[in-house]
């Protein structure tokens, strides 16, 4: 969930809109997330995933730093646009994602955005008329929602269309809108925390899932921490990573420190900010000041693709 600063509007107009679903959908051609469930509200932006070959930060920020340059451009303003950071839950799948996907797509109901469910059916800005086959959105997976009604793609349509009217009546849920949904406030490292602290997860609002799904984070987190413990003690600085380099391709490491745009030169530097960020884990920034370039221009060598 995203939200504008002080309420303010994130989207204006149709072209925003449609900068953000193409910026979504970008986002799970290329890997970085699966989409069950979406909706578009003046003021905020619902988006139920499940994180894919990367973080769920690095997908976040693609698509949000992204948008707000270009709704900076088109409405000649500058500035922060959103409120903060992004909020994501960590959600069971069972039996929260139906759940979830008819509160989101319900929400433009609720607000007023549009009168009634046959109205909803077409609306634009949800994932609701794509799941009924009314828009086709080949990058949202309906079939994983479907799924839970019939294996029959008709059959299956019609008993979600029910389930989501039925939604109506319920009004909000408060365990999926206040206590209930239990925010990630920085990911692994934070429910750690958590644990360390000796608090009751429940008592907080980071995890939508049962006590048997909270072990499990548990378990796995602290798997993690082991692990990349382990790896961390193997990790080189910066500086004898870059000697290695430099001795196997033959150039100086002044050179890859210089800015020079050389062939050779650029090539070795995007290898050196793959190696150090995406093997080594290193803070762009920290690569960024060690060679002497912008934090962007190694998180893009980083993730260049260029050569590979």
């Amino acid at each position: 969930m995203g939200r504008g600063i002080e309420g303010a509007k994130i989207f204006r107009n149709k072209p925003d809109r449609e900068d953000f679903v193409r910026r979504v959908a970008d986002l799970c051609r290329g890997g970085y997330i699966i989409i069950y469930a979406w909706a578009l509200m003046p003021n905020h932006f619902h988006l139920l995933i499940r994180t894919h070959e990367h973080p769920l930060s690095t997908g976040m920020r693609k698509l949000l730093t992204g948008y707000v340059v270009n709704f900076n451009r088109r409405h000649k303003r500058f500035g922060h646009l959103f409120q903060n950071r992004f909020k994501s839950i960590i959600c069971e799948e069972d039996p929260y994602l139906l759940e979830l996907t008819r509160y989101i797509h319900l929400n433009p109901l609720r607000k007023g955005l549009v009168e009634g469910m046959e109205e909803l059916k077409n609306y634009p800005w949800t994932g609701h008329s794509a799941i009924l086959g009314e828009t086709k959105q080949n990058w949202q997976d309906n079939d994983a929602v479907l799924s839970y009604f019939s294996s029959r793609k008709k059959k299956a349509i019609l008993l979600y269309e029910k389930f989501v009217t039925e939604g109506i009546t319920q009004g909000r849920k408060p365990e999926l809108v206040g206590g209930g949904l239990i925010r990630s406030m920085g990911g692994w490292s934070e429910v750690l925390a958590l644990r360390r602290k000796d608090k009751r997860l429940v008592s907080d609002e980071r995890v939508l899932g049962s006590g048997e799904f909270i072990r499990g984070l548990f378990s796995e987190a602290e798997q993690r921490a082991k692990e990349t413990l382990r790896f961390s003690e193997k990790v080189i600085d910066l500086a004898s990573l870059a000697r290695e380099i430099v001795k196997e391709v033959g150039i100086k490491e002044s050179e890859l420190r210089s800015g020079s745009r050389q062939k050779q030169v650029s090539k070795v530097r995007r290898l050196f900010c793959q190696v150090a960020v995406k093997k080594m884990r290193y803070p762009g920034a920290e690569v960024a000041r060690f060679l002497g370039v912008t934090t962007s221009a190694v998180n893009r060598l980083a993730n260049s693709t260029q050569g590979e």
